[in-house]
């Protein structure tokens, strides 16, 4: 089976690893992700379907999707500044560059740009800080499912 992209906009706060804790934790309890859900639709908004969590924690989650992965952020465990199997890390300056002609895209920018999801292998996730009248306003986070 081929991998499957994702990807998530969430409020900015300075703390990126709390971000990512505090989005795998919501889509955990929404119970979007593998096997609750086996393909979650993406992007997620209000309206998106939350079944609810099926398992006691992100850890069993994990281990019930097996191979496949969870499809979803939660097979992402923590930041690093290189891109590692079940890791977040920033998409490089020059990227940035590259694919939005700015280090500074905005959140149109970047949803109309998903082509540069292509630089994430599977099991990994690229994060990008989204700005807003100059400032920083959201973080995307996204990449492909293991499966």
């Amino acid at each position: 089976m081929g991998a499957h992209p994702y990807y998530y906009f969430v409020e900015y706060q300075p703390d990126i690893e709390a971000a990512l804790q505090d989005l795998r934790q919501r889509e955990f309890e929404a119970g979007r992700y593998n096997p609750v859900q086996p393909f979650p639709r993406f992007p997620i908004n209000p309206d998106s379907p939350a079944p609810g969590a099926r398992h006691e924690t992100i850890y069993e989650a994990i281990e019930d999707a097996a191979e496949d992965g969870t499809r979803s952020i939660l097979d992402i465990e923590t930041l690093s500044d290189w891109p590692e199997l079940g890791v977040a890390s920033p998409l490089s300056e020059e990227d940035l560059e590259r694919y939005f002609g700015t280090t500074q895209p905005s959140r149109e920018m970047v949803s109309r740009k998903l082509n540069f999801l292509g630089t994430a292998k599977r099991g990994n996730c690229v994060y990008i800080i989204v700005f807003a009248a100059g400032q920083p306003s959201e973080i995307f986070f996204g990449g492909y499912s293991i499966d």
